[in-house]
Formats: C-alpha cells, sequence, structure tokens
C-alpha cells in the first residue's frame, strides 16, 4: 500500500493543511514553506506545528513531502542566486526541524552554461554548507531528510538522468563523508523522468532496475505521481492529469501497485482543483494493493 495526496496551501496554517488534506481522502501531502517563486515563510508557531504532529498522527499518514520554491537554483552561475538558494533553504530546514521524520524536496537547478561537472559540484557544495548550518544553529541533527528531484532534462538542466543524482549524492559524500548519505535520498516524478526519455509505459521494470543500479532504491523516498501532455523524452515538463495524458492510465496504475514503491508517499502535482484532486486519490486508492 502507498500514501497518497496533493499539494495543500499553508496559508491558514500547519493544522489546516493536515485538514484540508483529510477532507480530500488523502492521507499525505506537499506544502511550500514560502511562495512557490519565493519570498519569506509564513510565520509558524510552534502550537500550530505541534497540533499537525498529532493530527497526522491520529490518522496514520505517510511522511509528508515539502517543497522548496522552484526560484531555488543551487548552481546557478550567478553566486547571487547561489547564496539566495542557500539562505531559503537553509531557513525552510530550520523551521522544519519541528515537523521531524519527514522530507524536504527541491529541484536540483540548471548550471546556465557552466557545464554539468560544474552544477553538480555547486548543488553538492550547498547541501552541505545547508546541512551543516542546520545543525549547528539548531544544535541538533538534521531531522528531515533532503530530497533531489528527478527532471525532465530540459536545457542545462541538472537531474535529468539518474547519473546527475547520483554525482551530486557522490560528491556530497567526498565532500562531507558517509554520514551524509543518510541525509540525502530521491523523489521521483513520473512526468519527469518520462520527459527525461526513461519508458515508464513500455517497461517500468527496467527504469525502476535501471535506478537501482545506477542510484539504488534505497534513496527513493517520494514519487510525485503526474500524467504527461508529452511524448516520452520530450524534454518539456508538461503535467497532465492522471490518464489524461501520453502515460496513460494503465501505466501510472502499474507504478501505484508497483512492489519496490509500496509504502512511499505519493504526492499528485496534477492540474487540479479540490475535487480534482479528491476524484484523483479516489482513483489512486482504487489502484492500490491492499493485501
Amino acid at each position: 500500500m502507498i500514501y497518497i495526496g496533493n499539494h495543500v496551501s499553508v496559508s491558514a496554517g500547519y493544522e489546516a493543511m493536515g485538514r484540508e488534506e483529510l477532507s480530500l481522502g488523502g492521507d499525505t501531502f506537499a506544502f511550500f514553506p514560502r511562495n512557490p517563486r519565493g519570498g519569506r515563510s509564513k510565520p509558524v508557531t510552534q502550537e500550530d506545528i505541534r497540533a499537525l504532529r498529532e493530527l497526522i498522527g491520529g490518522h496514520h499518514f505517510g511522511k509528508l513531502v515539502v517543497h522548496g520554491a522552484y526560484t531555488m537554483n543551487p548552481c546557478s552561475a550567478k553566486e547571487d542566486v547561489r547564496a539566495n538558494t542557500a539562505e531559503m533553504m537553509r531557513d525552510d530546514l530550520l523551521l522544519l526541524q519541528s515537523l521531524p521524520g519527514n522530507y524536504y524536496n527541491f529541484h536540483p537547478g540548471s548550471h546556465t552554461g557552466q557545464g554539468m561537472e560544474t552544477g553538480i559540484r555547486q548543488i553538492a557544495e550547498t547541501l552541505c554548507s545547508v546541512i551543516n548550518q542546520v545543525e549547528e544553529i539548531s544544535g541538533m541533527p538534521l531531522t528531515n531528510r533532503i530530497l533531489l528531484e528527478t527532471m525532465t532534462g530540459k536545457g542545462s538542466e541538472v537531474g535529468g538522468r539518474f547519473e546527475d543524482l547520483r554525482a551530486v549524492i557522490h560528491e556530497a559524500a567526498g565532500m562531507e563523508g558517509d554520514g551524509i548519505l543518510s541525509k540525502l535520498g530521491v523523489c521521483l516524478d513520473t512526468c519527469h523522468i518520462w520527459d527525461g526519455g526513461y519508458d515508464i509505459a513500455g517497461d517500468l521494470d527496467e527504469v525502476l532496475e535501471e535506478f537501482d543500479r545506477i542510484i539504488g532504491l534505497d534513496r527513493l523516498c517520494a514519487v510525485h505521481l503526474n500524467d504527461s501532455k508529452n511524448v516520452c523524452g520530450a524534454k518539456k515538463d508538461r503535467h497532465e492529469k492522471l490518464g489524461q495524458g501520453m502515460i496513460g492510465a494503465e501505466a501510472l496504475k502499474n507504478v501505484v501497485q508497483h512492489p519496490v514503491l509500496q509504502g512511499l508517499p505519493f504526492i499528485l502535482e496534477t492540474p487540479n482543483d479540490d475535487e480534482g484532486y479528491r476524484q484523483e486519490i479516489s482513483l489512486v486508492r482504487s489502484w492500490m494493493i491492499t493485501e
């Protein structure tokens, strides 16, 4: 069995997010701790965070998948963009120290012409620096695992191939030692890898076996469950509602039912309103393996 949910807004507070997801039929969710396009985090009280922890614990939620702002780019050629990215990531993770045992997911970024090797090194440097700062400021180990998201590989984007993400993780371990490995993982986005050229409709087993050979399934922590408007390998990143895109309902059902993905949080990022998400959550539940 998997956990299923969608993105919810933080605008009404943390406990409110959990209650919103319950009303949609979900048992996990994603949220942006700040505006998705950057900006300051919404103020939050420890009482509100505790209320959310009690709510999701009482309703047996899976791990939450918090999302970093889209404007973050730890491998930009511009030093100020990299510095601002590190600051946003640090502040998000410091806030989330009070919501332990969950995931913080982010887009690895685009190297903007510097080359893949430089981009990978800069992402690893940012991760190492941010983790050290969070642990030093909070006085405790990092309480949430950081996930690099699989991307389509469009333009100078890092993460379009599994090898990119493995390289970032290994580079970080080379800088900080193997102790950092337990703090890093991967979120697999079905639209992104499809658009990146991984044929999950034609041979899902082979794609997951390749992921295991290159990165390791022990690092696969969460899934973004999306259909795609594009053909496989288009490198365009256009999400579609489940079963209405080029991946198709049957292939996405196979993803939901795949044995190696059971127990993971699945997050919908399809173009929907609340009623649409309610219907998709119900659809995914009808696909689940419950034995």
